[in-house]
């Protein structure tokens, strides 16, 4: 058999390496390469797909010796937890690509730090070596320092650095829990520390806390979110939409994958704190947007308020001795991980593409654009729809399973339901500022949107919308996983 889940994480890598070898090449011929390799790329993650998963441990997995002084080994597979974020990675970087069409300063470095980034990010989720992972992990944040420091805005080599010293200096403690856990256990393989977790009592609090640590940080959760707001302002549209989309997903995916199933019985001893930081965060991200006039801050503040609610159903799904309820929780906290990149990748889209025409994200500067930019405006409207939580979008089926988990399991925490009324009026008032009421002259020639951008967007859209329509194929694939957990 081909091994499809090696040659989907090191084909991007290997396009970059072509074009690092192949200097002198025209920019269209480098962006070619970029959209034929991530095009290929997302093809591959369909046949992942078409290979299947299996209940209760992973699928089409891929060993071979690495370090076997210290048991560490390359290996990847997959379920029905970390297969839906391949698929999502592989889509919003083959959208991405298609964007990055249109980009000239220096396209080749550019397109070869986005092939590297999808190598990362798809070695990260796939990873079932402790150590391999981590050093997927590791290697993403460089990519995405470069991408900021070197195609964002105005102030983007402070928000570069931010980004950098925040995330690297936040990853050491999940090291020594690496290490903790490896001592204790001799091995660096995830599947034998998820059967059997290797640490109890202080240990497993301390590793858990470290993880937490990690974590909070890469998601973002309130009070390590500082970083966020300026990295997204700053970084390049597609920066943007790779950080909320993917990047973002290392910190829920690592809260499931590591914290609550290797260090599952100090999770539940702190799943009460855990659940509120999870309200916390997902009320004050709301209200924290709602105080933004710059329509890209915004949206990078909605991201703690999402990122929040996945944070409260993985707390509810340590909480609960109901398999069922935990299974929902953590249904609905996967769907949301998908849910959130393809509605938040499409608004990163959509407001890059509006400060293409327009050098301005200040709401306050525009006015009646619908008339003039109707795919621009219906596209921004639809989107913001879905990131509210309106129903028949994708993300209602995931925030109604978490939310139908938690007043379940914790009924306290449903107050967290207020943040939705909250981010529906931030988008109700973001529409009409710029979408709605008088035009402004200034902007009366804007063109809407072209061929290639309406390829970028009409695909996250079709898909937000089938998610939310029948959500079952999906939920379906994620269930297989999350039914068979025990803790």
């Amino acid at each position: 058999m081909l091994p499809l889940l090696s040659i989907a994480t090191f084909l991007p890598i290997a396009g970059g390496l072509v074009l690092m070898l192949r200097r002198g090449q025209s920019t269209q011929a480098i962006h070619a390469v970029s959209i034929g390799v991530t095009g290929v790329t997302f093809l591959l993650s369909l046949a992942i797909w078409a290979g299947g998963i299996v209940p209760g441990g992973f699928a089409q997995v891929e060993e071979l010796a690495w370090i076997p002084a210290i048991g560490a080994s390359y290996r990847l597979g997959v379920d029905g937890l970390n297969l839906p974020l391949v698929l999502l990675t592989t889509v919003l970087f083959f959208l991405s690509a298609i964007y990055s069409a249109r980009l000239k300063d220096r396209a080749a470095t550019f397109v070869v730090l986005m092939l590297m980034l999808e190598t990362a990010s798809l070695g990260a989720f796939m990873a079932l070596d402790a150590l391999l992972f981590y050093v997927f992990f590791e290697v993403s944040l460089v990519g995405m320092y470069f991408m900021i420091a070197g195609w964002g805005h105005e102030d983007r080599q402070r928000a570069a650095l931010m980004f950098f010293l925040y995330t690297l200096l936040g990853s050491l403690p999940l090291l020594l829990a690496i290490l903790g856990l490896y001592l204790s256990s001799g091995t660096f393989d995830m599947r034998v520390w998820i059967d059997t977790p290797p640490l109890t009592g202080i240990a497993a609090m301390l590793a858990l806390i470290a993880m937490l640590f990690t974590f909070a940080i890469k998601i973002p959760s309130f009070p390590v979110h500082t970083w966020l707001p300026a990295a997204h302002v700053q970084a390049p549209t597609v920066g943007s939409v790779i950080l909320a989309g993917v990047m973002l997903k290392f910190g829920t995916y690592g809260l499931v994958r590591f914290a609550l199933q290797m260090t599952p019985e100090a999770f539940t001893k702190a799943g009460l704190v855990i659940l509120a930081f999870g309200v916390f965060s997902a009320l004050y991200g709301a209200f924290a947007a709602l105080a933004q006039s710059d329509l890209k801050k915004m949206v990078a503040y909605t991201s703690v308020n999402h990122m929040g609610y996945i944070v409260m159903a993985v707390a509810v799904a340590a909480l609960t001795v109901d398999p069922k309820m935990r299974a929902v929780a953590l249904d609905g906290a996967t769907l949301q991980m998908v849910s959130h990149g393809l509605v938040t990748g499409a608004l990163f889209f959509l407001v890059g593409m509006l400060y293409d025409r327009t050098h301005s994200r200040e709401m306050g500067d525009f006015g009646g654009l619908l008339g003039g930019a109707p795919w621009l405006g219906w596209a921004f409207i639809l989107s913001a729809f879905a990131s509210l939580g309106l129903p028949g979008l994708a993300h209602f089926p995931a925030e109604f399973q978490i939310f139908l988990a938690t007043l379940q399991v914790q009924p306290w925490a449903i107050i967290a339901i207020l943040a939705i009324v909250v981010t529906a009026g931030l988008y109700l008032r973001a529409i009409a500022r710029v979408f709605l009421g008088e035009a402004n002259e200034k902007w009366s020639a804007m063109p809407d949107l072209g061929r290639r951008e309406k390829w970028v967007i009409v695909p996250l859209l079709v898909l937000t919308i089938l998610i939310g329509i029948a959500p079952a194929t999906l939920i379906d694939m994620i269930h297989t996983t999350m039914a068979s957990l025990s803790f």
